[in-house]
């Protein structure tokens, strides 16, 4: 959901059209469209500067949670300074008050990994990522903005944990960075979302006093309000904490309605400022709505004077998770189109109207008419107690209403102005209007009436804008696209490059070769906040279809490399990422495979070539024509498969381990069309076959006449679970240009229930010494016969499946020999039996009934030809409950009735069992077994 701010002359009739109305008379409705509108429900509104609340600590947002600010340094000048305007500018945009920053941990914490400044331990690097030039380019627009630290992950060379000395030592080094750009930190937490240590905290307070850091106030615990409690049992973790921070306080939790907030009465009782720490996770324009009830019900309901949005912008590429949250989107920074959300209009109507350290007016603040279904307001004075602004939000109202005011307590009585937005339609003629100035009467009252899916802010103070900057077109990102990195200075992230696990620096090349390279730069697993994965990053436009990368890479130790292509959606964690890769290993051990966004991986080619070896340089290639998937070391081709699962996407680089490996030379060209070196194809006898029934699949790799020839052709068939076949490889040598060679299979399809079933032919070869992978898909419907009608024997019905302890299960004669129709009359007790089914335990028929039948009706017994010998069970089974059965039957014991409800069954199950000591004489009869069924 990407909206680029675009202006015309025709929002000031669309502002006649929708704004409130107002009067500086009580008595008298406000006006809407030219006509008077029937008064709605009134809510009295006492702005009452004798009153006091909460200090407001003020409105943030988050860089961090998953490299989500990346691309914004990437964007042209023009451009990224027009977006840091939009978010941190006064009178401009949202005009935020605080950020939170990501102290990097080389891991993924959502959507990227952010750098460490200490990949090793002792060697620190202070212009390592982006955080610090953001929050430079914040301070630059507003000296006054309050910075704090945050870690999610933290480099693996920390022992004992994430709760031990070295975090602290860690934390005291990034400050010092921090101190280092000029960056006052006013606020530290501990772990993001993962609870707290109280004498870690503790720790952590002595430690920053020690080190020079005592202004740096601690937040704890960034997770829920539980922290209180345990900060009310230990004073020296009370006194360590400043704040108390909780994530998604608000109803709903992460993403949620924020309809209602609440917090705990022990975190109330504190004392101390409560913050919603982390909140959001909502789309740059829909979650406008939630994100400001979160602030005003933040307060109402739960005391919390300070709200953090997650993230900050969504700068990163649309493929990955949460590509539209924040208050703007920039995915495109070769085109430098953005977005600016609704979300920034949101947070504007407050933060550009109260500032930290006004207070609230607890009088002034509530729910309009009594009812959260009907909207929420606050009111802040400022500290010299002579201007206020109130906040009102109608976003879960269906009708209008008016608010009545009455100002005294020393408060402003003079003009207050009137701002509004509309969130339920979000454009730009209707965001952060100012749309009246009104003059209370005499008794400091007025009124307006609200409209439903607003935010409106009534304030005395003046000053408050919009910006006008709009954004260019999106384009694609041309190709060929090359980066030697030797324009980068050392320590820096590339150009697009977005690290989603480990850490990818520009540094020296390695090796022998001068000149700059990339370098995965964490040595060890860092302590990770979700999930581990191969350590890979990202770049390119996902749009890209047809192209080869190309490399330059050098192992630095034993491992395994791997380029990836066509890399499309990634859901969390990291490692679901969809897209093919190409690994190839120091051995010289190479596999293509691809992955879905389920983190299902499935191999496509594997084999192996020349042996990488370690200290060297080799270029690798993946290319990508159609279908066809080409990986090549050294300008050699390895081999070629076929797959099309996925036609676009970015490109990658990666390893899958912590090693220091380099890369150079990183290119994307266009690839040509490329004729087919050889074809396949998959043939079933028939698109559709019968439970238990057979087919028969053929599949036939081509040539083509100017083709080369396939040397080593193999075809092999894969089918679903409960097929029944050979499926040896079927071997066929050299297939020359203009042949073909065929490969038939006979399958018996499943008996268990009807599916569509996927047949896999797979086809491999090899040309000029360049292995080849071909796969076709067919599918075959598994259907169910017809169901039964009327009174039935089932000797007479269509098995679906039958299996049998010794031969075949016969019809209407006892189990015989080892061949069908070799067996006797069916005789139980004497007497003769004309139908039914002659088995040996352990058998099973299975009949299909489709729901049509009501009653099964058999005798049952050991057939007399066993004599007293044999012992056995009958069970008769309505989709695989039991819906009668016998206790065990001998030979010689007299025959017994077994009767069944078959209503609703669909598949019928008549089973014989062995009784538990072998089936030696278990001549098991179903004697005149009959299904009585509709029609």
């Amino acid at each position: 959901m990407r909206r680029v701010l675009r202006f015309s002359p025709l929002w000031v009739l669309a502002l006649l059209a929708s704004i409130l109305a107002v009067s500086g008379t009580p008595a008298q409705a406000a006006r809407t469209d030219g006509a008077a509108t029937a008064r709605a429900a009134a809510t009295s509104v006492t702005v009452d500067g004798s009153g006091s609340g909460r200090t407001f600590d003020g409105i943030g947002a988050i860089s961090g949670g998953g490299g989500n600010s990346r691309l914004l340094t990437d964007y042209p000048p023009k451009q990224r300074s027009q977006i840091l305007d939009y978010l941190f500018k006064p009178g401009y945009g949202a005009n935020l008050q605080l950020l939170k920053l990501e102290i990097g941990g080389d891991a993924n914490s959502t959507d990227g990994s952010e750098p460490s400044i200490e990949h090793s331990k002792g060697t620190v690097n202070c212009d390592a990522g982006y955080e610090f030039w953001l929050a430079e380019q914040a301070r630059k627009r507003n000296p006054d903005i309050g910075l704090y630290g945050l870690a999610w992950a933290a480099p693996g060379w920390i022992k004992g944990g994430f709760w031990s000395t070295d975090t602290i030592n860690y934390l005291i080094s990034w400050l010092g960075c921090a101190k280092q750009h000029g960056l006052p930190i006013s606020y530290l937490g501990g772990w993001n979302e993962r609870g707290h240590d109280d004498a870690w905290y503790v720790q952590l307070r002595a430690a920053l006093d020690k080190a020079g850091y005592g202004d740096v106030r601690i937040v704890a615990d960034d997770s829920g309000w539980d922290v209180a409690d345990d900060m009310a049992k230990d004073k020296a973790f009370n006194d360590a904490v400043s704040i108390i921070g909780a994530h998604y306080p608000c109803e709903g939790g992460d993403g949620g309605s924020a309809d209602t907030c609440s917090s705990s009465k022990t975190a109330q009782d504190n004392g101390k400022p409560l913050w919603a720490s982390e909140n959001g996770s909502q789309d740059m324009d829909t979650g406008a709505p939630a994100l400001i009830r979160s602030i005003t019900r933040g307060y109402v309901d739960a005391k919390m004077t300070s709200y953090f949005n997650w993230p900050l912008l969504a700068a990163i590429y649309p493929n990955l998770p949460y590509s539209t949250v924040g208050l703007a989107t920039a995915g495109s920074p070769w085109s430098g189109n953005y977005g600016i959300g609704a979300n920034t209009w949101a947070t504007a109507q407050v933060t550009q109207f109260a500032r930290p350290g006004w207070k609230f007016i607890d009088s002034g603040s509530g729910y309009l008419g009594g009812s959260e279904s009907n909207g929420s307001y606050v009111t802040l004075k400022s500290p010299n107690g002579k201007d206020y602004s109130t906040v009102l939000e109608t976003t879960t109202a269906t009708a209008a209403q008016t608010a009545d005011f009455t100002v005294k307590g020393g408060l402003s009585t003079g003009a207050v102005h009137v701002w509004a937005t509309d969130l339920n339609h979000p454009s730009a003629a209707t965001d952060l209007i100012h749309t009246e100035d009104v003059t209370p009467s005499a008794g400091g009252t007025y009124s307006l009436t609200l409209k439903p899916g607003y935010v409106y802010t009534v304030t005395t103070t003046t000053g408050q804008g919009k910006g006008h900057a709009s954004a260019p077109a999106a384009h694609a990102l041309a190709l060929p696209y090359t980066d030697d990195f030797d324009k980068d200075a050392a320590g820096t992230e590339a150009k697009y490059l977005s690290d989603m696990q480990g850490s990818f620096e520009v540094q020296k090349c390695a090796a022998g070769r001068g000149g700059m390279c990339l370098q995965q730069m964490a040595p060890t697993k860092p302590i990770e906040w979700q999930d581990d994965s191969d350590a890979f990053t990202l770049v390119g436009d996902p749009t890209w279809k047809n192209y080869t990368l190309r490399t330059d890479a050098e192992l630095a130790k034993p491992g395994t490399l791997e380029l990836i292509g066509r890399a499309g959606t990634q859901n969390r964690p990291q490692s679901h990422q969809q897209g093919y890769f190409f690994q190839i290993s120091d051995t010289g051990a190479w596999t293509i495979l691809k992955s879905d966004a389920d983190g299902n991986r499935t191999v496509l080619m594997r084999s192996s070539t020349t042996a990488l070896g370690t200290g060297t340089w080799h270029r690798l290639a993946l290319s990508f024509s159609g279908p066809a998937i080409t990986a090549s070391v050294d300008g050699k081709k390895l081999g070629t498969v076929q797959d099309s699962s996925y036609a676009a996407g970015q490109g990658g680089l990666g390893l899958t381990s912590y090693d220091l490996d380099q890369f150079d030379n990183l290119s994307f060209t266009r690839a040509k069309a490329a004729a087919p070196a050889a074809a396949l194809a998959v043939t079933p006898s028939v698109k559709s076959v019968r439970r238990g029934k057979d087919l028969t699949v053929t599949s036939t790799l081509t040539v083509p006449a100017r083709g080369t020839t396939a040397d080593g052709v193999n075809m092999t068939l894969a089918a679903p679970s409960g097929f029944v076949y050979d499926a040896t490889p079927q071997v066929f040598g050299a297939v020359k240009p203009g042949h073909s060679a065929v490969a038939t299979w006979k399958l018996t399809a499943p008996g268990d229930k009807a599916s569509t079933a996927t047949l896999t032919a797979t086809a491999t070869y090899a040309q000029h010494e360049v292995a080849g992978v071909l796969r076709e898909d067919t599918q075959v419907e598994v259907v169910n016969p017809p169901p039964p009608t009327g009174v039935q024997d089932v000797s007479d019905l269509d098995f679906v499946a039958s299996t049998n302890g010794w031969g075949p299960v016969e019809r209407n004669e006892s189990v015989g020999g080892t061949n069908a129709g070799d067996g006797g009359p069916l005789t139980i007790g004497g007497t003769v039996y004309a139908k039914g089914l002659g088995t040996n335990s352990v058998s099973d028929v299975t009949i299909y009934l489709g729901g049509n039948c009501s009653k099964f009706v058999s005798t049952v017994g050991n057939d007399d030809d066993a004599g007293t010998s044999g012992s056995e069970t009958f069970s008769v089974l309505g989709d695989g409950k039991t819906l009668a059965a016998t206790k065990t039957v001998k030979g010689g014991d007299p025959a017994q009735q077994l009767s069944a409800d078959l209503s609703g069954v669909q598949t019928l199950d008549l089973v014989v069992g062995d009784a538990g000591d072998g089936n030696a004489y278990d001549h098991g009869d179903w004697a005149a077994p009959t299904v009585t069924c509709s029609g």
